[in-house]
């Protein structure tokens, strides 16, 4: 069985709703052989990502940069982790109320960093989520997902 890792950030009601969106997504019952698992962004581990075919970021943006608890996590895998997760399939959501670019761009370049191959576009949310973003989340989970998913 493939294993989804979703590392998250979570802190308001609006990134929790998008969590769920994608976690729905990512179990959508069209894709089989997946196991999903969710980690908050400060309690994800090497081992979390070192056992995972693919992994989701989610995060909101704060001061116009993906959150500390998500640079957290990349700063604990980086090095431990960079050279074993090459090729990693990721996505990535961010919300925010004003300036997602720094946060959308600063993770980009630490996925590119260390070799991981993103298989959707990001979805950045602004203000409230809407039934677009939601979604957008959702759609999200699943690409990753079924991307993941072995062959029946």
């Amino acid at each position: 069985m493939a294993r989804l890792l979703i590392v998250h950030h979570s802190p308001s009601p609006a990134t929790a709703e998008l969590l769920d969106a994608v976690v729905r997504g990512a179990s959508d019952p069209d894709i089989s052989g997946v196991e999903v698992a969710r980690r908050a962004a400060l309690a994800a581990t090497a081992p979390d990502l070192l056992a995972a075919d693919g992994v989701i970021l989610g995060t909101p943006a704060n001061i116009g940069y993906m959150s500390g608890a998500l640079k957290h996590f990349f700063d604990t895998v980086y090095y431990t982790c960079g050279n074993d997760t090459r090729g990693l399939p990721y996505g990535y959501y961010v919300h925010g109320n004003l300036g997602l670019e720094g946060a959308v761009r600063a993770i980009g370049s630490i996925a590119e960093g260390m070799g991981w191959s993103r298989v959707v576009a990001p979805v950045e949310v602004v203000g409230a989520p809407d039934k677009a973003a939601l979604e957008a989340c959702y759609e999200l989970g699943a690409v990753v997902a079924a991307t993941i998913a072995p062959d029946d």
